[in-house]
């Protein structure tokens, strides 16, 4: 993996904007001799703006994880639904949305009336999508699957079309490196599970399965991204009402173990770990803080770690890491532009982030990032927008760390 060494390097979380049409193609679940030609000219086109835009580190934009509408947090993840066997969609567990994974959650209960009013113009938004029928649908398949059987990846189809899209529009590019995205075990076991007899089971089912994916990215010449927001989002959803740090540490220090034994045989310098507090637009008192969980976060086997660095509620917590000692040969990528605010960062403030993480950890070691990915949480334009701000500020910072 690159280093920072003679200027700070640009890259992104991985979702950026679909185009309309692309997103229509899912939405009516197109044959695939409509959707490849497009989805393959898509990719083409979203790495050649990434470079043109003066991002270093592309990706495909995420564009063969199905997103069927502008405002879209869960496409990320639930792409990997259509590539494992062992679920079966609960109606029950649909209905109740995501409160069936966020029982647990003391600022949902603090917060009630505005998550009462978020929940509800997200499913007003969902039915003017046309994605909201109780079965079948993206917005049923998000909430409602449950573990039934034995968990199994079935995707090596989709993941070597990605591969093959994102290779073809990468050739030649005027590019440093590419990533490609894949999720966690951590993310998926928020799928309920009424098959395997443990949760530490169903665990090391999930990453033995998507390890296959982490795999084949790997070995097609990309870095590999793990998103993983559940590391830290599971705190809030089901360990925050007790106050229950011990008890979280003891789950995440084995979603750790989980995700290195879905690593086994990759190199770490062909790995980057992805954490956020969420996507959506919330007051997030009730997250974790990193200083509670940073020494777990180091223990995964990658070189490089994604963290928020822009969000209002984690941008002090650069301060961490003038305390907690970044292992050798590792990175840093704070987000340093944010998914969480329509606000459009100045560059100064951006130069501003990055020179404390240079500070704190050596400005070799810092990748400038995104806090999340920007498709389907921002308006296309401020997606476009923040991403020139993040090079501008690399820029600003790069000609003080470099003089």
């Amino acid at each position: 993996m690159k280093t920072s060494a003679h200027r700070i390097l640009t890259t992104h979380v991985g979702s950026l904007p679909r185009p309309d049409d692309l997103m229509a193609l899912y939405r009516e679940n197109a044959a695939d001799a409509d959707l490849l030609p497009r989805l393959r000219s898509a990719v083409g086109e979203i790495v050649a703006r990434q470079s043109e835009l003066g991002i270093d580190i592309v990706n495909d934009g995420e564009y063969g994880k199905a997103m069927r509408a502008a405002v879209d947090y869960g496409a990320w993840w639930s792409y990997v639904y259509d590539r494992l066997s062992g679920f079966e969609l609960s109606e029950e567990q649909a209905r109740q949305g995501r409160a069936a994974w966020t029982h647990g959650s003391k600022e949902r209960k603090e917060f009630a009336a505005f998550y009462a009013e978020e929940a509800s113009a997200g499913q007003q938004s969902a039915q003017a999508a046309g994605s909201a029928a109780p079965s079948g649908t993206s917005t049923a398949r998000l909430y409602g699957l449950t573990c039934t059987g034995p968990v199994k990846y079935s995707g090596h189809a989709a993941i070597q079309r990605d591969i093959a899209n994102l290779k073809a529009a990468t050739a030649g590019a005027n590019i440093e490196d590419v990533f490609m995205t894949a999720v966690s075990p951590a993310t998926l076991q928020i799928l309920p599970n009424a098959y395997y007899k443990s949760r530490e089971d169903y665990s090391w089912a999930l990453a033995e399965a998507i390890g296959e994916e982490y795999r084949a990215i790997v070995e097609a010449g990309f870095i590999l991204q793990i998103d993983d927001p559940a590391l830290v989002d599971i705190y809030d959803w089901w360990f925050s009402m007790n106050d229950d740090v011990a008890g979280y540490r003891k789950w995440a220090a084995y979603q750790v173990e989980a995700v290195n034994h879905a690593l086994a045989g990759i190199p770490e310098d062909r790995v980057r770990f992805h954490i956020c507090w969420g996507s959506w637009h919330g007051p997030h008192k009730g997250d974790v803080p990193l200083k509670h969980v940073v020494d777990l976060l180091v223990k995964v086997k990658a070189q490089a770690y994604s963290v928020e660095a822009g969000n209002v509620r984690h941008e002090h917590e650069w301060k961490v890491w003038r305390e907690t000692k970044l292992p050798a040969g590792k990175l840093l990528i704070p987000g340093v532009v944010s998914h969480a605010t329509n606000v459009l960062e100045h560059p100064e403030l951006v130069a501003d982030r990055i020179l404390n993480y240079a500070q704190a950890v050596g400005r070799e070691n810092v990748i400038a990032g995104t806090d999340c990915g920007l498709g389907g949480r921002i308006h296309p334009q401020l997606a476009w927008a923040k991403l020139q701000a993040l090079r501008e500020g690399a820029e600003l910072a790069s000609r003080q760390l470099w003089p």
